[in-house]
This record gives C-alpha cells, structure tokens and sequence, in this order.
C-alpha cells in the first residue's frame, strides 16, 4: 500500500528533533550571553589597585608606586 511509509516518517521525525534541538541551542547561547560560561570575572591587579585608592584604603603615593611596580611586572617596596 505505501512504500517507503517508514523512511518518509523517521525522515520527518529526524528533521523534527533536529529543529527542536537547534531551537533549544540557540535559547540556551542567548541566555549565557553568546559565549561560553567560565565563570565571575576576576579583576586584574590594577583594578583592584584602583579600587582601593578610591575607597581610601591607600594614599596616592602608595598608589602609585604599586602602580608602577606592576606596570614594571616587580613587586612593590613595603
């Protein structure tokens, strides 16, 4: 009666699953913003550096002398 009937429906059902998933992945790639998740971000050294000067913590000689060690890739005099 209907040849082929069964590779004509796995066909189908194939395509459907595929749309579905593709669907899902591109939900799934906008909810993480696009890109892989690894993670926080972690602040770079000057960063930090820069946030503790403006809460205080640090004076602006201190600040500068650690900004320049680290630009210099050494480590600060204490």
């Amino acid at each position: 009666m209907m040849n082929g009937g069964w590779g004509v429906w796995a066909l189908g059902a194939s395509i459907m699953v595929g749309f579905w998933a593709l669907v899902f992945w591109l939900i799934m790639s906008r909810v993480r913003g696009g890109s892989a998740n690894t993670g926080p971000e972690v602040p770079s050294a000057q960063d930090v550096l820069a946030e503790r000067f403006a809460r205080g913590e640090i004076d602006e000689d201190e600040f500068e002398q650690r900004d320049d060690a680290l630009r210099r890739g050494s480590r600060p005099r204490t």
